[in-house]
């Protein structure tokens, strides 16, 4: 392939040709052929070797090649088979702009002999240009005294291609104010421009946003847009407005200088100077120039002389608010100021027969009053007109001449207005005319259609226990709409029961001021949550009602003092509950530094930070530093160092077990440790009372009868828990569940750790009484940090909370229990 492969040669080979031409015929035909635009490399134009009569075989030898003027290697011949082909991209617009025509002219040269051969490739036009605008957007500015029917040019849109794909037509967004004029031979306009259909109003539509859009007539259809912002410009085009076109005002006579009239406004909704107003009076009817002022700022009209009813009863005020356009305009109205005064020509009013007051539940139609009017004048003067104040829930109907009746319009609502004052005007027909009015006092008498309503329909009371009786806690409160009776609301206590007592021993409430007391001291270890209603009724007939829910919290109070579990006896040592009590235990003098020898344990009925316990070891008397420390939370008594000779046989420790409730409570533990040799065998353990007798000869014997006691107590328990379980057990079965069942909380347990007791310290019935579900039973296996001790000692059973005499089995709750064993 050679193509313009030596186009830099294509001078000379000009220079050449011109000189062969003159010797050379030239081919008889041309040819043409055809491509569109933007083709592909490699497009197929045509057959040229064929078509020019040449055969495949010579065109190598005879130098066949293509010279263009300009067109560079558009097009290439393929020397194998002869045929022209796109070489690289063509475009229309290039080459030839907007000419209808466009061809690129090829010349075929072969040489021996020399021949010149014209081709002549017509490039087709494509759809491939957009609608173009000069710019993205076009700002107009429109006076809105703009006539309709006025046109305003537009730029219009421009199109790179030719014949159909370069037909435009426009496009606007839909509107009611602006079309578009196409330009055509037959109308004014000979460019695209915007028509205005009818009168802009810069105060209704201060300004447009339009698109307007460009289409031209390619397959597919290609398109351009512009914004067309229009700005409407304002012109002082309206009057200042007053609020109303007339003002009624009263006035008494000899009204002191200065007092207010009115105050006048009038708007004008044109910007700028065109909307800034001034006021000016016109005129005063009859003669009163001089009695009224007008600030032409402001518009406040104010009294400026005396006013005397018997020279004059009645002025007209002509108000004039101009603007500061150019030209300015203006808005008027008319200021009524009656002088009130008696009046003997003046109408009377006779209001009769009046039905007060008027149940809010009165049908319309309902005949309120009888109302007549009379003048004394005759003719014009005498002539009465009646009317009634506007926007009220009454009208007037005339049932006979001067004669009308005050009848019911629309529904009556006391709790909306409870009393009209109703205005009825009579007017006659003199000039100046007179008038007379006549007030009528409508008062509403209320329906019972209100049940009482509390703000909340729940509320929440914190009762610390220990309350004195007959305490205030809360007061609830409810509101009526209604009016008298019907709003006198009285409060009472929804009646349950609450486990096996009525409410009412509980709570009351005073039934006028719905105060509600406690009628006895609250325990937070018997009753934490007390739920109830109040009843709020109201007196009428039939009486209505609602009920809102209190939640009564009762709050733990410091009130017990934490008791000790002495082991292994199974009841408290006597003393135990805020007391002291004594432990005995022997141990070896062989024993190291942390080693465990006993273990002081506590309960305390509280809860939270009030049963949180922490132990502490008394400082010895003589100030003598002991061998033996014990632990803040867990109680557990070891040594800190290990036991020599120097140290007394019988250590007598005093630990003091402190809950952290404000103000604390304590509890004092005597330990008496026994200190022995490696060799010999320890005693068994006893405990007995701080200060009692000496446990010497007869401690073996009494261990021994203690042991069996504890055995026998414990198969005891252990039967009982199993009856107890079985009844239980076939009593929720059988028996229907009862609303407002109060049963036993949640059993809480003494957790002994490094933390502390947390929670409840001592197994209590704990009472949640909210009216809802049967009673709820748990059981909790509870498995004690044992301590290191002596054999075959067994640790007591924890006695419920409700027991405080040492020494005496109280009943056992079988939802929980304890056992302690030491081996």
């Amino acid at each position: 392939m050679f193509g313009f492969q030596r186009r830099g040669l294509g001078t000379r080979r000009l220079l050449l040709s011109v000189l062969l031409l003159a010797v050379w015929e030239p081919a008889s035909s041309q040819v043409r052929y055809s491509v569109p635009e933007e083709a592909k490399h490699g497009t197929f134009v045509g057959r040229i070797a064929q078509d020019l009569g040449l055969e495949l075989a010579e065109l190598v030898p005879r130098l066949f090649r293509l010279a263009s003027k300009g067109h560079g290697d558009l097009l290439e011949v393929n020397l194998q088979n002869g045929i022209l082909f796109v070489n690289s991209r063509i475009d229309r617009e290039e080459l030839c702009g907007r000419t209808l025509e466009c061809s690129i002219h090829l010349e075929v040269i072969v040489d021996r002999p020399l021949q010149v051969f014209h081709v002549e490739v017509e490039v087709k036009d494509i759809n491939d240009n957009p609608p173009l605008f000069s710019f993205r957007e076009q700002k107009l500015l429109i006076p809105e005294s703009k006539q309709p029917d006025s046109y305003f040019p537009l730029e219009g849109a421009s199109d790179a291609d030719i014949g159909e794909n370069a037909l435009l037509t426009y496009r606007l967004s839909h509107n009611e104010y602006f079309s578009l004029e196409l330009p055509t031979q037959s109308k004014q306009t000979k460019r695209l421009s915007l028509k205005l259909k009818k009168y802009l109003d810069r105060e209704k539509t201060p300004e447009f946003n339009l698109l307007l859009t460009a289409a031209d007539g390619g397959k597919p259809e290609l398109t351009g847009t512009i914004q067309l912002f229009v700005h409407v410009l304002d012109i002082n085009d309206n009057d200042p407005e007053f609020e109303q076109s007339e003002y009624k005002v009263k006035l008494t006579e000899n009204a002191a200088k200065e007092t207010l009239v009115i105050k006048l406004n009038a708007t004008d909704p044109d910007e700028g100077v065109n909307g800034e107003v001034t006021y000016s009076l016109m005129s005063i009817k009859p003669n009163g120039k001089l009695l009224f002022t007008l600030d032409k700022n402001n518009g406040e009209v104010r009294v400026n002389g005396t006013l005397d009813y018997e020279e004059n009863k009645f002025y007209e005020i002509e108000v004039q608010a101009t603007d500061k356009g150019n030209p300015s305009m203006a808005g008027h109205c008319t200021v009524w100021i009656e002088i009130l005064d008696a009046n003997d020509n003046a109408p009377e009013v006779t209001i009769t027969s009046l039905s007060l007051p008027v149940r809010e539940d009165a049908q319309p139609s309902t005949v309120i009053a009888l109302i007549s009017v009379s003048d004394r004048d005759s003719g014009a003067n005498g002539q009465v007109t009646c009317s009634l104040t506007p926007q009220v829930p009454f009208k007037l109907v005339s049932t006979f001449k001067n004669y009308y009746s005050l009848v019911l319009d629309s529904a009556l609502d006391r709790e909306s207005v409870a009393n009209y004052a109703l205005v009825v005007t009579a007017r006659d027909g003199g000039s100046p005319s007179l008038s007379a009015t006549a007030s009528v006092s409508v008062e509403v008498a209320d329906v019972n259609d209100n049940a009482p309503a509390f703000a909340q329909p729940e509320y929440t009371v914190f009762v610390k226990e220990n309350n004195p009786p007959g305490c205030h806690i809360f007061t609830v409160s409810a509101r009526d709409a209604d009016a008298q009776e019907n709003a006198l609301v009285s409060y009472s206590l929804v009646e349950r029961r609450v486990g096996e007592r009525a409410l009412s021993s509980y709570v009351s409430v005073h039934a006028e001021s719905g105060k509600v007391y406690a009628l006895q001291p609250l325990d937070h270890e018997e009753l934490e949550l007390l739920q109830f209603q109040v009843s709020a009724r109201d007196a009428g007939v039939p009486p209505l009602g609602s009920n809102v829910t209190l939640q009564v919290f009762v709050l733990d109070e410091n009130d017990n003092a934490p008791a000790l579990l002495p082991l292994p006896l199974p009841l408290p040592l006597p003393g135990a509950r805020g007391g002291g009590g004594a432990l005995s235990e022997p141990v070896s003098r062989a024993v190291g530094a942390g080693h465990v020898v006993a273990k002081v344990r506590a309960v305390d009925a509280d809860s939270g930070y009030n049963a949180w316990l922490s132990y502490e070891l008394q400082p010895a008397a003589g100030g003598a530093r002991s061998p033996f420390r014990v632990a803040l939370y867990t109680g557990e008594i070891s040594t800190t160092r290990a036991l020599d000779e120097a140290d007394a046989p019988r250590q007598r420790l005093l630990v003091l077990v402190k809950d952290h409730g404000e103000p604390a409570l304590t509890a004092t533990a005597t330990v008496l440790l026994s200190l022995v040799e490696s060799g010999q065998a320890p005693r068994p353990s006893s405990r007995v009372l701080a200060g009692g007798a000496g446990a010497g000869a007869g401690a073996g014997a009494a261990l021994v009868d203690v042991n069996v006691y504890l055995i026998v107590a414990i198969c005891a328990v252990s039967s009982l828990l199993v009856l107890t379980l079985l009844l239980s057990t076939a009593l929720r079965c059988s028996a229907p569940p009862s609303e407002g069942a109060c049963g036993p909380g949640k059993p809480t347990l003494v957790c002994s750790s490094a933390v502390g007791s947390w929670s409840y310290s001592q197994q209590r019935r704990q009472r949640v009484c909210s009216g809802e579900g049967p009673p709820k039973a748990d059981l909790m296996a509870f498995s004690p940090s044992l301590p290191r001790g002596l054999d075959g000692e067994v640790g007591g059973e924890r006695q419920e909370a409700g027991s405080n005499h040492p020494g005496q089995v109280s009943s056992i709750d079988s939802s929980s229990f304890e056992v302690y064993v030491k081996f």
